[in-house]
């Protein structure tokens, strides 16, 4: 990969816009000019002239929620499509939720907004293109996750628990995977788990998690920030001696969290759908860059 070449991009949740803003300020600050799907034509070169090099694309490394709550989905989702050879991506719970509604085992919410891309034309190619995503992402030393990773998981068993999921997810029964897939139990880790449970456990870990205990048990009805960890949970990030805490974990879904810039920790949900910022991480160096939401400040 290369992660000096390599940018972490929080939540975009249709935030279209504002992603677009970003990836330009991050070819920029590569040297390079590759935000647009399309480049404009350049004036023909003299006969003598040298062909010019153009540096490299940044690869964008995106922690998952890529569609809902925000104005502009269904550009968000064709503008990764069409430049997914330069993205990492991992799922969030509002894109498998995107694809439960479309596959008729969930309703969309007041506040959802997902019909552009339900009315589309090109309706099955997004959710072919979604469901073949990864819920797991590792390279260079750095774990992507959207939401969180148990405290019990090293790297390689949060990578092969999200292969499982991902599999059913890419299979021809991915509808009966996602009516399965809905519920808070079991919420606690164990490791004779099987089958169904263990896939619905992963896909809360991976795509709902905030705090848990030291044991596994996890807790879903808080969402504000770390410091208001209910009594006997800790942010799952906090768990001391979890055993992902020898690599770097870049995530996001937590916008009362905010950003966490530290030496193995990257949270990068700072709310830009609520009206906070759309925020990227360069990999290598840590340098910040951000786009303030083009939208009014809204509560989470």
């Amino acid at each position: 990969m290369g992660s000096a070449n390599a940018w972490a991009i929080g939540d975009i949740q249709g935030c279209f816009d504002e992603f677009v803003e970003l990836v330009e300020a991050i070819d920029a600050a590569a040297g390079s000019d590759h935000a647009s799907q399309t480049e404009s034509p350049a004036a023909a070169p003299q006969a003598s002239a040298p062909k010019p090099v153009s540096a490299p694309k940044p690869v964008l490394w995106l922690v998952g929620d890529l569609v809902n709550r925000g104005p502009k989905s269904l550009e968000t989702l064709q503008w990764l499509m069409a430049n997914e050879s330069r993205c990492r991506i991992v799922l969030g719970n509002h894109d498998l939720n995107f694809l439960a509604v479309a596959a008729g085992i969930r309703k969309c919410k007041p506040d959802d907004t997902l019909q552009p891309l339900l009315d589309s034309s090109r309706r099955k190619d997004f959710i072919e293109w979604v469901r073949h995503q990864q819920l797991a992402h590792f390279d260079d030393g750095v774990l992507m996750v959207h939401a969180g990773v148990l405290p019990q998981w090293d790297v390689a068993m949060t990578l092969a628990y999200a292969a499982e999921v991902e599999y059913r997810l890419q299979s021809r029964d991915w509808k009966a995977f996602l009516s399965q897939m809905y519920g808070n139990e079991p919420a606690q880790w164990r490791p004779d788990l099987k089958g169904t449970d263990r896939r619905r456990l992963t896909v809360n870990a991976l795509t709902r998690l905030r705090f848990c205990s030291v044991s596994g048990l996890m807790e879903f009805q808080t969402k504000e920030g770390a410091g208001k960890a209910p009594s006997g949970f800790l942010p799952w990030f906090a768990i001391p001696e979890r055993r992902s805490r020898d690599q770097t974990v870049v995530f996001g879904h937590w916008s009362t969290l905010g950003l966490m810039n530290s030496p193995r920790v990257i949270a990068l949900d700072t709310g830009c759908v609520w009206g906070g910022a759309l925020t990227a991480i360069n990999l290598a160096s840590r340098e910040l860059l951000q786009v303030a939401s083009h939208r009014p400040g809204k509560v989470s």
